[in-house]
Parts: C-alpha cells; sequence; structure tokens
C-alpha cells in the first residue's frame, strides 16, 4: 500500500530517507524544517521539486487537512526523534529500503528506517524511532530498543541487545551474545566483546570507556 508521507527534518540524513519513500512506491508531500526557509529546494526527481513545506510544528496543520498523511522522523540525533516523536502523536511510518533484506520473522516498530543493503536476521525485535544504516548487519534475536541508531557497515551477531538511545558507530561490531546499556556511544570501528553495562563512550579494539 502506498502512502503520502511528509518527512520530518531535511539535512543529509532526510535525502536518504527521501530515496526510501520514493523507491517505495510511497508519495512525497515534502519536508518540514525550522532552520531552512519555507520553499527551499531539498531534493529534485524526474523534473519534481521536493522543496521545505513549513516548520516542524506545522505537522500538526498538515495532519488535520489530510488524516491519510504519514511522518517519518528523519533526523540523526536520538534524543530529538525522542523528543518530536513525543511532542506531536502523529501517524509514523516505518520504511524499509527495497534493496535490504528483512527477515520474515523479524517485527519493526513504527518510525523505524532500514537503509539500502542493511540485513537484519530471524527473530530480531526492533523498537520505535530506530535507524539500521546503509550496509548494517543485524543477526538474528536481536533486540534493538527504542530511538537507537545502527551506523553504516556496523555488524551485530547473533543475540546482541541494545538499550535504548544508543549508537553503534560506523563500522562498529559487536560480538554475540552481548548486551549494551541505554544511553551509550560506541565509536567508529570499536569491537565490543564484553557486555557494556554503564552509559557512556566506548572505542578501541577491544572497545573500552573513554575517560
Amino acid at each position: 500500500m502506498c502512502h503520502k508521507i511528509i518527512i520530518i527534518g531535511a539535512g543529509g540524513h532526510s535525502k536518504v530517507i527521501a530515496d526510501i519513500v520514493i523507491k517505495s512506491g510511497n508519495t512525497l508531500i515534502g519536508f518540514l524544517d525550522d532552520s531552512l526557509a519555507i520553499n527551499t529546494n531539498i531534493i529534485n526527481y524526474n523534473d519534481k521539486k521536493f522543496n521545505v513545506i513549513g516548520k516542524i510544528s506545522d505537522c500538526l496543520t498538515f495532519y488535520e487537512k489530510d488524516k491519510n498523511i504519514k511522518f517519518i522522523i528523519a533526523i540523526g540525533n536520538n534524543y530529538i526523534r525522542n523528543k518530536i516523536a513525543n511532542q506531536y502523536k502523529l501517524p509514523y511510518i516505518t520504511l524499509i529500503h527495497p534493496n535490504s533484506i528483512v527477515s520474515i520473522q523479524t517485527k519493526i516498530e513504527e518510525g523505524t528506517v532500514v537503509m539500502a543493503n542493511a540485513v537484519i536476521n530471524a527473530n530480531t525485535k526492533i523498537g520505535k524511532h530506530c535507524i539500521i544504516n546503509t550496509g548494517a548487519i543485524v543477526e538474528h534475536d536481536n533486540i534493538i530498543e527504542d530511538y537507537v541508531h545502527i551506523s553504516p557497515n556496523s555488524s551485530l551477531g547473533g543475540t546482541v541487545h541494545i538499550g535504548e538511545y544508543t549508537h553503534i558507530g560506523i563500522g562498529a561490531t559487536i560480538k554475540n551474545n552481548i548486551n549494551i546499556t541505554s544511553n551509550c556511544i560506541i565509536g567508529a570501528g570499536a569491537v565490543v566483546v564484553k557486555n557494556i553495562l554503564e552509559s557512556g563512550k566506548y572505542v578501541g579494539i577491544p572497545a573500552n570507556k573513554k575517560l
């Protein structure tokens, strides 16, 4: 089923989201952003311009005018996605790039986006408003809680549990059977080989907390 979609946010991440919206056969209405002027052009596709159509707070006006519209928050910061989702109770769509591989045994909650070439394997549960970015591998039996960002080319082994708001950096590797608590940053290229039970930033091979 195709949907009419408004993207909240108009930065670089939103351009990738827009590509998924269009390639999935949905209708992109435009972008809402607080830092850009109305009618600022964000992307062009088939001779059609897709522009900023209002501020983020205008989402409620657009929804009141058309209850069939769905929304997606295209902002990389986990905490900002949470703030917007809690402030504006809207119908948020889940977007999955047609070139990703997602097991039929996987459950993905609203507002989450799965980018091109990502792989999500069997019996994985992914929460609300997560980002499974380009080329990320999420193996079987993972639990990814709300507002998590799994960055490009990162790899999660089987039976990994990632707490809410945690950011897994580009190219990071998480060994199988690992638990990572909420509010963590796992640095780019880090290798996590033991449970992380304390919030903070972890870097290196093997990953250790950065003081």
